[in-house]
């Protein structure tokens, strides 16, 4: 057993541990994740007629918000220009959505980050990916900035497709 000992990169008494434990300290030994190390946390914005991101673990959909493509000046504009972040901030329902929305993400992420999961990725969808979803996505990363152990991260897939 002694030879055994020290020929291991890792020794874990599991004489007190619980499965979860256990399950924690095998997942941060077999992923190479050292103690402390931070959960990254993507908000993915994307258009649900461009299908849905498999890789997603949490899903938003942001269709019942107002949709800046209706408006002709707004078009040509995506979710990252002032015009349509106004256009969105018009409706109270923005405001609620944002608001309930990063309640519970301030609540899950930390959760997640327990659990010992390495990535989390959030995808906020819209219909086409260049408006609604935009704007959201970068309204959460803005919220979730405060959130302590995340490293945060933000993409748009569907921003430069018609």
């Amino acid at each position: 057993m002694k030879v055994m000992r020290r020929m291991a990169d890792h020794v874990v008494d599991t004489t007190s541990m619980t499965v979860h434990d256990l399950r924690h300290v095998f997942t941060g030994v077999a992923s190479g994740r050292a103690p402390g190390t931070r959960l990254v946390v993507t908000i993915l914005s994307f258009g649900f007629k461009h299908g849905i991101p498999v890789d997603a673990d949490l899903l938003f959909d942001v269709r019942f918000l107002p949709n800046p493509h209706f408006v002709p000046a707004l078009r040509a504009h995506t979710g990252r220009d002032r015009e349509v972040r106004r256009y969105l901030d018009r409706s109270q329902a923005t405001a609620d959505f944002l608001k309930h929305t990063l309640n519970l993400l301030k609540f899950l992420v930390p959760q997640y980050a327990v659990e010992g999961k390495s990535y989390l990725t959030i995808g906020i969808g819209c219909t086409g990916g260049r408006h609604r979803s935009v704007a959201m996505a970068e309204a959460l990363k803005k919220g979730l900035s405060g959130v302590k152990g995340i490293r945060l991260r933000v993409a748009h897939r569907d921003i430069a497709i018609d």
